[in-house]
């Protein structure tokens, strides 16, 4: 099992807290995490942490596809990958139709089958095979419109990029993790149930192993979820600190019949709870719709409570094939918790 740091979203005033970063690279973690909303974005405080790193690696957690083109994404992969001595690892994303819509103000569409043309896109660059063509329902490359010049042509990138550039991808529903099985080199999960793995992901991760052919196995392939952290000696209290988040996204991120973490927790089977967590959320009543997360799911997805009784909850991540669990945390004594049992 890997470590990794995920370092949040901004604030109104963005800050980075470098020397957090720093700390996990002296304990072994291999990876930090940026992110992204609709506000600082995902990229340019990991070129900030490349210059002030050298062998923690550097991962967007994630870039959203919608505010991108392919070309762009991949131009912004081939740079950081050069800045940071191999240290990149390319983040993928689609977030919800909240955002995309609202924010980008593009369509949102179906975004399985426009991620799996995004990453064909971005690989066909990194390989550099050839001058880049692609004809697809989302992207024309080149563009060819009714409103095209006419002179657009087929080119190659001037950098030579990573054809070994890990890519990763933020899935939850079934048919997305299937796809990300099979076209990426690693998966970002939310809010997993790592005692449910084999029950419920297992089976879609395979399905993208077959898919992708070649052999492709969990040898080839990362799970790196992020786990919020809180370590103390109240385990009510630890598992209470984290319910306000889960209920932002259960109840909040989204509308009430598009909500993907409302219909993971439900996969989970918390129906009545998701249902009533949503209701209270969209009812204005957040501290209610906190107080509605159940235990037992805190449980499921975080790790929290003494040192102790996080190790022996960290068994069942162990077990997850490819496992890079991500902590989410600001406090440097959790990840020097963290480091000590699982590294």
């Amino acid at each position: 099992m890997k470590l990794g740091l995920m370092m949040g979203y901004s604030g109104p005033r963005f800050s980075l807290d470098i020397e957090l970063v720093q700390e996990a690279e002296r304990l072994g973690y291999h990876v930090a995490w940026s992110a992204e909303a609709y506000g600082s974005d995902a990229v340019s405080p990991l070129a900030w942490l490349g210059a002030n790193t050298s062998r923690i690696k550097l991962g967007t957690g994630i870039m959203q596809i919608h505010g991108r083109t392919p070309s762009n994404t991949a131009m912004t992969a081939m740079t950081m990958d050069h800045l940071s001595g191999g240290r990149f690892i390319l983040g993928l994303g689609v977030s919800g139709p909240q955002v995309v819509e609202g924010w980008h103000g593009v369509a949102y569409g179906k975004p399985v089958a426009r991620m799996r043309e995004y990453v064909s896109i971005v690989r066909k660059i990194l390989a550099r095979e050839a001058p880049l063509e692609h004809q697809g329902e989302y992207y024309r490359i080149p563009y060819a419109g009714p409103d095209a010049t006419g002179l657009g042509k087929p080119l190659k990138s001037i950098v030579h990029g990573n054809r070994e550039q890990p890519i990763f991808i933020a899935a939850i529903g079934p048919r997305n993790i299937e796809m990300t099985a099979e076209v990426a080199d690693g998966w970002m999960p939310v809010f997993f149930s790592a005692q449910r793995y084999d029950a419920i992901f297992a089976p879609l991760v395979k399905t993208g192993f077959d898919r992708a052919g070649g052999g492709k196995s969990s040898a080839d392939f990362s799970i790196a979820p992020y786990v919020s952290v809180a370590v103390g000696d109240d385990v009510q209290a630890c598992r209470d600190a984290i319910k306000p988040g889960l209920a932002l996204y259960v109840g909040g991120m989204g509308a009430r019949g598009q909500n993907f973490y409302n219909k993971l927790v439900r996969r989970y089977g918390y129906e009545e709870a998701a249902g009533t967590i949503q209701d209270l959320y969209l009812a204005g009543k957040k501290k209610e719709a906190a107080a509605a997360v159940p235990d037992a799911l805190v449980d499921e997805v975080a790790l929290c409570g003494p040192k102790e009784r996080i190790a022996e909850h960290l068994d069942a991540w162990r077990q997850v094939p490819g496992m890079v669990l991500n902590v989410g945390t600001a406090d440097v004594n959790t990840l020097r918790v963290l480091a000590e049992l699982a590294l």
